[in-house]
């Protein structure tokens, strides 16, 4: 049976070893590693910081730091898309309509359609991408 890894995916959980990204089973605690990500300085260009949580050939959980005002430009997805916002208050731009998300809102988006994303107020939203497992290994073999 395998363990189920606890602790912070960037502090050691185990002396000297890290959390496993790729981990069989692993449990996080979203607020302080939403505190972590929020307290990261980010790029001066970016405004936004990111740490990943979770990365499978099929699945990636990210979270993410946003200063009020940041806009990320229009981009696709190859998979599905889950956009949750744990605080402040974030509007996503699609092709026929705008969605705004305050803290404790989720947007579901199919694979490949076409959003941007602006921080209305300093943020924190919680990123997790699906995909074809298959598809991502013969992408990248």
């Amino acid at each position: 049976m395998n363990k189920v890894e606890k602790g912070s995916s960037g502090e050691p959980h185990v002396e000297g070893q890290s959390r496993r990204l790729d981990a069989p089973a692993a449990r996080l605690d979203l607020m302080l590693e939403a505190e972590q990500v929020r307290r990261a300085e980010p790029p001066a260009a970016a405004g936004h910081s990111a740490k990943t949580l979770a990365k499978h050939p099929d699945l990636r959980v990210v979270l993410m730091s946003f200063r009020a005002g940041v806009r990320i430009k229009e981009h696709r997805a190859r998979g599905s898309v889950v956009i949750q916002t744990i605080t402040g208050f974030i509007r996503v731009k699609l092709a026929a309509e705008e969605v705004e998300l305050k803290a404790g809102s989720i947007l579901v988006l199919e694979p490949s359609l076409a959003h941007d994303l602006e921080a209305l107020e300093e943020s924190t939203v919680l990123l997790t991408l699906a995909w074809d497992g298959a598809t991502q290994a013969e992408e990248n073999p």
